[in-house]
């Protein structure tokens, strides 16, 4: 009874997992698509797989599709991340999908192997290089469980061909902006013939997830641990505890691959490794690759469960802000005539309600926006903006800054002694001649430039903030013209920049030669 009801919960839990999952990978392709800013907020499920550079995670993915399809190598394999959804189905044929190249079946995995490979080196260069732009992968099978991965790049500290200086901290950045959200389970891969104490991987998750409760560690080369040692307290969680557990593998060598031993061969050394082995009998439930499979399948289903209905409020709440945006848009205008004619309306608007030719003080030629510029439009109690803020920035601002200048800093009593007494010649004077103020103030005046030239910056700024607050409500339905217009107004601000600091310029300069005409 114990048995048969513990089958039919495990069918129940399959069923379950073929429906939820498949759907969750559909979302993260239609989240792919999508810039940042569009998919904020939408975190999926899904497992990230980390690990130092030759941890055998790799081959712990392909232990997992039971097929040999990643690119291999003794440096750095994987240069960007790569998504794995593993799909599982009743037919015998196998297949993977790229989702860059839709509608395309790739039945030849080494033809999979080489796509990986120039979708890498595309985006991150063939001399090491590395890209955080995803690739994503798909692979039906009837021999997987369905399952989402997510295989960033290894962790390396020596730089190697055209790599940064800085790659590793590159590296580990990029795994943080994976594994830091509460949605994403952590796969942390550590080989066994180094110290597991000091794994990188473990390191890595135990920042992201401190509590250990997302995290699964994964063992890999136990076959290759030192003579008289072996991985049984690390499985059991007494060294590092993690509340998902470890699972324990064995890993093709790289002699294995260079000798084209198949991923299948592997499983049947890994499986009569773990049988033979005293240290690891009785730890059936976290050994081999099948277990990690399952175990995989078993937490990610739990956890998109768990996930499922923050998501889905997430994903309404999103829906009705795009529902209203979609209603603001209006009807579509589908002749050209019609579009023509709106064209005209958003430009006229623009330029009636916003926009007029003036000037304002110090000698600054600009567009100003009428209704913003003079208050007669939103009027904001909160803070000054528009024709109040450029006022402030004249009278408050530039007047401080011009008050700030201290003209006696910079010429001292020997300087004015030394003035006056080359302003005399040969011969004494009774009275104070003005040709030593002269000398003097000239240089002070020079100072007014600066603080002058600062001014029109910081009204130029204000001009550009204003032009895009003057953007109606008809222009946000229109974000390439919306686009277009901010170009040209920004473009003819910047173009009376220009003359603007020449005339400031020229200003001082005629001021300073003054008083030697």
């Amino acid at each position: 009874m114990a048995k048969s009801a513990e089958a039919a919960e495990a069918a129940a839990a399959e069923t379950v997992g073929q429906a939820v999952i498949p759907l969750v990978n559909s979302l993260q392709d239609i989240i792919a698509r999508l810039d940042g800013e569009d998919a904020a907020g939408l975190e999926l499920p899904q497992v990230a797989a980390i690990g130092g550079q030759s941890s055998g995670k790799s081959s712990v993915l392909e232990a997992l599709v039971g097929r040999d399809f990643l690119p291999r190598g003794p440096d750095i394999c994987t240069r960007r991340p790569l998504v794995l959804q593993l799909v599982r189905h009743s037919a015998a044929e196998e297949w993977g999908e790229f989702l860059h190249a839709p509608g395309r079946r790739f039945h030849d995995f080494e033809q999979i192997k080489r796509e990986i490979q120039l979708e890498t080196d595309k985006e991150a260069g063939d001399n090491k290089g590395v890209s955080e732009k995803q690739i994503r992968l798909k692979i039906f099978s009837p021999n997987v469980l369905d399952i989402t991965l997510v295989d960033l790049p290894g962790i390396t500290r020596v730089p190697v061909g055209d790599q940064p200086s800085d790659i590793e901290s590159r590296i580990r950045t990029m795994i943080m902006q994976y594994i830091k959200h509460p949605s994403c389970i952590i796969l942390a891969v550590s080989p066994a013939n180094a110290d597991l104490a000091n794994s990188d991987a473990l390191q890595l998750a135990r920042l992201a997830d401190p509590d250990g409760s997302r995290t699964i560690g994964v063992i890999t080369k136990l076959d290759i641990m030192d003579r008289g040692t072996d991985a049984r307290n690390f499985l059991l969680g007494n060294v590092i505890p993690l509340k998902l557990g470890y699972v324990g593998v064995v890993n093709r060598s790289q002699e294995d691959i260079n000798f084209n031993r198949s991923v299948k061969d592997a499983l049947a050394f890994e499986e009569k490794f773990f049988s033979t082995l005293p240290a690891y009998q009785g730890l059936s439930h976290c050994c081999g690759v099948p277990q990690l499979a399952k175990k995989l399948n078993t937490i990610l289903l739990k956890h998109i469960t768990k996930m499922l209905p923050g998501l889905k409020a997430r994903i309404n709440t999103q829906l009705v802000a795009v529902a209203k945006e979609h209603a603001a848009y209006g009807d579509t205008v589908e002749s050209t005539t019609g579009q023509g004619v709106k064209l005209l309306n958003i430009l006229r608007k623009y330029c009636e309600a916003k926009l007029y030719y003036s000037y304002i003080l110090l000698f600054f030629l600009f567009l100003a926006f009428s209704s913003m510029v003079e208050g007669k439009n939103r009027v904001s109690t909160d803070k000054l903006s528009g024709g109040a803020r450029i006022h402030y920035i004249f009278q408050s601002i530039f007047v401080k800054s011009l008050e700030e200048i201290d003209p006696c800093k910079s010429i001292t009593d020997e300087d004015i002694r030394t003035a006056i007494q080359n302003s005399g010649g040969p011969k004494g004077a009774m009275f104070l001649p003005e040709v030593p103020f002269e000398i003097l103030v000239r240089k002070q005046i020079v100072r007014l430039l600066d603080p002058s030239l600062q001014c029109a910056q910081f009204i130029y700024d204000e001009l550009i903030k204003i032009s895009h607050g003057c953007l109606t409500s008809e222009l946000q339905k229109f974000p390439t013209l919306k686009r277009r217009m901010t170009e040209v107004v920004s473009n003819f601000l910047r173009d009376g920049l220009r003359p603007a600091e020449t005339m400031i310029n020229h200003i001082i300069e005629m001021e300073a030669s003054f008083y030697f005409l």
